[in-house]
């Protein structure tokens, strides 16, 4: 199955109250690309996610150390506040740090994959980037159960949520992520080509808005080396719950793009 058509262009993205009820420190980070050619990983990136798991090979850490790490750990505890045991499912980016403090490396996929991977290490925060030509809106939600989720690398294989799973979630039935963010769905993979993209930061502690914040700036320094234009950007958390991104038109500066927030 091929990915998404490129025909929406306008986002809005949103969390539902129920996921702050479960969490009430969650964070989203957003950066919209509104297009962008996907390459093999640059220098830059590559320059970066090495030197993102020579730290990680330097800490020595085994897997209950990896757990401890904050970012992992209030991933763990926000992924037993909505029945999912961290320990069958660990979050993206406990994953990733997993398979490095074993000493490996990571698959090298391409630049933006490349890119969302190194921040993930350094921060121990899930980044993610998603291809979402053709998406109206994405709302991260419970489950009702009823959505179609295409498996990363196995789009004939479709899986259905369980009811108050959290995932991302389209307007047209169509999850996106299965338990919230410990898988990505086949449709919003990032491939090479040019794509519209949205890049997720997030966080489950209290005081992660600033480490988002943070995060968000790196990635976007690094895609301006990459695609050299601006990207509007927003962070989401309890007070301020949802934004808009336009896709197709032209961008103005970062910051100026109506409905979104920094």
């Amino acid at each position: 199955m091929t990915q998404l058509d490129d025909g929406a262009d306008r986002l809005t993205v949103r969390i539902d109250d129920r996921v702050l009820t479960s969490v009430p420190d969650y964070v989203l980070g957003l950066i919209a690309v509104p297009a962008v050619e996907v390459g093999p990983a640059s220098p830059t990136v590559a320059a970066l996610l090495t030197s993102a798991e020579d730290a990680l090979h330097r800490a020595d850490l085994d897997k209950a150390g990896v757990a401890e790490l904050p970012g992992v750990a209030a991933w763990r505890a926000a992924y037993r506040a909505v029945g999912v045991n961290p320990n069958r499912f660990p979050c993206a980016a406990e994953s990733i740090a997993r398979r490095v403090a074993r000493g490996d490396r990571l698959p090298r996929i391409n630049a933006l994959v490349d890119l969302c991977n190194a921040v993930s290490l350094d921060t121990a925060l899930p980044v993610a980037s998603c291809a979402v030509g053709g998406v109206a809106e994405l709302v991260v939600r419970p489950a009702d159960g009823t959505e179609t989720y295409l498996p990363l690398g196995a789009p004939d294989a479709p899986e259905r949520p369980e009811p108050g799973e959290i995932v991302y979630a389209d307007d047209a039935g169509r999850a996106h992520s299965r338990r919230w963010n410990w898988r990505q769905g086949h449709l919003v993979r990032t491939d090479l080509g040019r794509r519209r993209l949205l890049l997720t930061v997030e966080a489950a502690h209290p005081g992660g808005r600033a480490e988002v914040e943070a995060a968000l700036t790196r990635l976007d320094t690094a895609l301006g080396e990459l695609t050299g234009s601006t990207r509007p950007r927003a962070v989401l958390d309890r007070d301020g719950r949802d934004a808009v991104f336009t896709l197709g038109a032209p961008l103005s500066p970062a910051g100026s793009t109506p409905g979104s927030r920094s």
